[in-house]
Order: C-alpha cells, then sequence, then structure tokens
C-alpha cells in the first residue's frame, strides 16, 4: 500500500468514527439548543456530572470486581490487599467510593434546580417522576455497596438500615428478610448485596437513565423561560459539547486528586459482638435515623413516604406554566424561598431541642399505645405543621400556589441538611446530643 493509500485510509477511519461519535452525541441532544441553554449557571452541569460518575462507577467498579471476594472470611482482606498489594489499587477504590458520593449530592442537586426552575411543569412530569426513581436507585447503589469491605463501619451501618427497613408496612419485613438471607447480617447477606450492586441495579440503573434521556428528547429538551422574541440557537456540535468536555475533563481531575489526598475509608474488621457507640447508619441515612430519635418507628417510615408522594404528585398540583424555567419564579418566590430556608434552618434545631429535653408524649398519655403517643400524635402534628406553613408563607408573601408550594419543599430539603448534619456531628454516644468542638 502506497504512502498516500495508507493516509487516505486512516482519514476514512476518521471519519467514520466521528461520524459514529456524532451519532452518539446527537442521539443524546438535538441538533440545536438555545444560547441561553449554555449557561453554566442555569443547569450547573449537574445531569451531565451524573451521567459521567455513573460511567465512572461501572467503570471503577468492574475493575474492582478482579480483586473483590464476596465471602466474610475474605472479603476484608482483598480490600486491604487492595489497598496495599495492587498498583493504584487504593486510589481506583478511592475514586469509587468518593464519585459514589459524590454522584448521590448532584443527583439531590439536580433535582433541587429542577425543583426551583418548575421545570418538572409543562409535560415534563413523567421525567419528574423518573428523577425520583433514580435518586432512590443512587441510594440503593450506595447502601448496598456500603457492605462490601466488610469493616465494623460498613458491617453495623447496614444493620442499623436494614432494621429502619423493617418498619416498612406490609412489605418492611419480607424485604428485610430477602435482603439479609437470614435473621442477621451475614454470608447471604454479603453475597445478595453483592448481586444486586453488581448485576442488578447497574442493568435497572441504564436502563431507567436511558428512558430519562430518551424522554429528555421526546419533551423537547430542558426547560427554558418562555420568551415574546425569537431564541437564538447554535448547534449542539460544537459550541454544547466543548462545555460539556471541559465540565468533565474539570470533574475527572478534581475526583483524581481528592482520591489521592483521601483515601476511602475502611475501619477495623466487622465484628458482630462488639457494636460501636453509637452505630450510626450511612450519612445519607442520617436525617431519617434522626426521626426515629423523635417518633415511632411507623411514623418515622410513613412521614419521608407521604413527602415523597408529595414530590411525585407536585407537577399535577402545581401546574403554572408562565415562569417555567425561572429560579425561584418571580421576586416574590425569592422571598418565599429565603423565609422558608431560615424556618428550615431554625425550626428542626428548636424541635429538636424541645423533644430532647421536654417533649414526652408517652409520658403526657400515658394510657394510649405508644405508636398512638410516640407515633400517631407527631406524625399528624407534623402534617399539620406542614400545611400551617404552606398556608401561611401563601398568605404572608401573598403567593400563589406554586410560589407556596416552592417555599414548602424549600423549607423540607433545607430540614433534610439540618436533620443530617445534626446526625452526623451533634449526636455522640448512645445517640446523646453534643458539641462536636
Amino acid at each position: 500500500m502506497t504512502t498516500q493509500s495508507a493516509t487516505n485510509a486512516r482519514q476514512m477511519e476518521r471519519n467514520r468514527m466521528r461520524a459514529v461519535m456524532n451519532n452518539i452525541i446527537l442521539h443524546l441532544h438535538p441538533t440545536r439548543v438555545p444560547v441561553s441553554a449554555l449557561r453554566w449557571t442555569y443547569t450547573w452541569g449537574l445531569g451531565g456530572m451524573s451521567a459521567l460518575l455513573v460511567v465512572i462507577l461501572i467503570s471503577t467498579g468492574i475493575l474492582l470486581m478482579f480483586r473483590y471476594d464476596a465471602s466474610v472470611e475474605r472479603a476484608y482482606t482483598s480490600i486491604q490487599y487492595l489497598e496495599t498489594q495492587v498498583m493504584f489499587g487504593s486510589m481506583l477504590r478511592a475514586i469509587h467510593h468518593w464519585s459514589a458520593n459524590l454522584l448521590l449530592i448532584t443527583v439531590f442537586l439536580h433535582m433541587l434546580r429542577v425543583f426551583f426552575t418548575g421545570s418538572y411543569r409543562g409535560g415534563h412530569a413523567t421525567n419528574w417522576i423518573v428523577g425520583i426513581v433514580l435518586l432512590l436507585l443512587v441510594l440503593s447503589f450506595n447502601f448496598t455497596g456500603y457492605l462490601l469491605p466488610w469493616d465494623q463501619l460498613a458491617y453495623w451501618a447496614v444493620t442499623v438500615a436494614t432494621s429502619l427497613i423493617g418498619y416498612l408496612p406490609v412489605i418492611g419485613g419480607p424485604l428485610t428478610t430477602f435482603l439479609l438471607g437470614g435473621p442477621e447480617v451475614g454470608q447471604a447477606t454479603l453475597r445478595n448485596f453483592y448481586a444486586i450492586h453488581v448485576a442488578v441495579l447497574p442493568a435497572i440503573m441504564i436502563l431507567v437513565m436511558s428512558y430519562h434521556f430518551w424522554r429528555i428528547r421526546k419533551d423537547g429538551d430542558i426547560s427554558q423561560p418562555e420568551r415574546k422574541e425569537k431564541v437564538a440557537k447554535v448547534t449542539t456540535i460544537p459550541y454544547l459539547v466543548q462545555i460539556e468536555l471541559a465540565a468533565a475533563a474539570a470533574l475527572l481531575a478534581g475526583i483524581a486528586l481528592w482520591a489521592m489526598f483521601l483515601p476511602a475509608p475502611l475501619e477495623a474488621l466487622a465484628n458482630p459482638a462488639h457494636p460501636p457507640n453509637p452505630a450510626k447508619a450511612a450519612w445519607y441515612f442520617l436525617g431519617f435515623q434522626e426521626l426515629l430519635l423523635h417518633m415511632h418507628p411507623l411514623a418515622a417510615v410513613m412521614l419521608p413516604s407521604f413527602i415523597l408522594l408529595g414530590l411525585a404528585l407536585i407537577p399535577f398540583w402545581d401546574r403554572r406554566d408562565e415562569d417555567i424555567g425561572v429560579y425561584f419564579r418571580s421576586r416574590v418566590g425569592k422571598k418565599v424561598a429565603a423565609a422558608a430556608s431560615v424556618l428550615g434552618v431554625l425550626l428542626p434545631i428548636a424541635l429538636v431541642l424541645l423533644d430532647e429535653f421536654w417533649v414526652d408524649f408517652p409520658a403526657w398519655f400515658p394510657s394510649l399505645p405508644t405508636i398512638v403517643s410516640n407515633g400517631l400524635i407527631p406524625l399528624l402534628l407534623t402534617l399539620a405543621g406542614l400545611a400551617a406553613i404552606y398556608v401561611a408563607l401563601k398568605a404572608v408573601f401573598k403567593a400563589n400556589r406554586s410560589e407556596a408550594t416552592l417555599g414548602l419543599g424549600t423549607f423540607l430539603f433545607v430540614s433534610l441538611m439540618v436533620l443530617t448534619v445534626i446526625g452526623i456531628f451533634f449526636r455522640g454516644s448512645n445517640m446523646a446530643l453534643i458539641w462536636p468542638w
């Protein structure tokens, strides 16, 4: 083959590869996008970062499988071997670990962005519900992967979390038995979690993510504020792609640097006979664990279940189309969100302190069953309080239904973060309140 022929062959191969890549990109994106959609401060790149993190997790997870042994006798030592003997093993595990934690944060923030811009409206209701499913899948991924190192932190966090699942109405008992594979965390639990983590959840995640991307295209791409004038558009290639590549490079570099300087945690070998004090769930479940300290477990399970159901139904409650794609809806919406944020910080702290040092429903109503005095009463009071907050925000700020819904959602999100922070930093031995500094 002549030099000219070889050059032509290489050029044809590059053209074919470019065509394939363009087809993949344009399968995920429309051919043209509004200029305003390229603003970093509108989407913050959270959806793209989440998708990239899933790719990182699947890639690093496959590599980790070559050295991991899902048995109680060798799981911990296989992690130790990976950390100390395998070249770049510690960094690989750290990238996987921190990417999993970061994915949970980016998916949560992505949903917040959609909520704050009202982008669940205008025909995007289905994808909003799919987004909630994806958040639950990410939680499941982190939960099942948490046990695999088989150290003290993992063993007791999963023990606490699976005990919480048992309080789910109807399905709690069977689901706990299925996950544990028996009465307690053991070999069957590790095998179950490993199989779910590396086989079941990735398959479901890929299917749901594919549907999510397809719905974005079908629903007319991401929502944008409606304008009277014609919106300028540019081609996806290269304008959107070059921004996504820059964001991907920055994310990869950041995760790599973080993993270099902060290895994934690994405590002592799991010991069922010596529980730590306090025995805490994983950090992303600590807001829920905090609820358990203040009300009956059944009520603590029902409250977030009602909130999740409410989130799923928001598109059918808030149908206003005038301010889709506008952060916080309006000036009134910004005031409502600010007030709800302050309330979301102060009220949970006040209620935690009151319940810790003064409120005692079982003692006040000794004749009532515990599930009523410490379950139904706090649950009904909490739901009534949320309704009162919605009404108050609407009345005080003369907000419409959409702005008041924004305020109530903001209050719930901020309250969850406050309860999580309390669980992480302000709970010590026997889950008593402490001052961490």
